[in-house]
């Protein structure tokens, strides 16, 4: 198997409420909200909340790395 990496600008500050990236050729994206962070994945909200920027992104990327859906059915 051959694996590609993907550098990341994930420098996020604390006053920043949205960030959006491309990883592995998909969309990644991820939204404060009251504190807690959302993870979207091709334009698809995920079911998991996050404590930290930095743990949504990690997830995120995992995920596309596994070449995991966007929905799980």
């Amino acid at each position: 198997m051959i694996m590609r990496h993907q550098m990341l600008n994930t420098e996020t500050s604390t006053d920043t409420e949205f960030w959006s990236e491309t990883y592995g050729e998909r969309s990644i994206a991820i939204f404060n909200h009251h504190g807690r962070w959302l993870a979207y994945l091709d334009h698809v909200l995920q079911k998991e909340i996050f404590a930290t920027a930095e743990d949504a992104v990690a997830w995120l990327t995992q995920r596309i790395d596994r070449g995991m859906p966007a929905r799980l059915h």
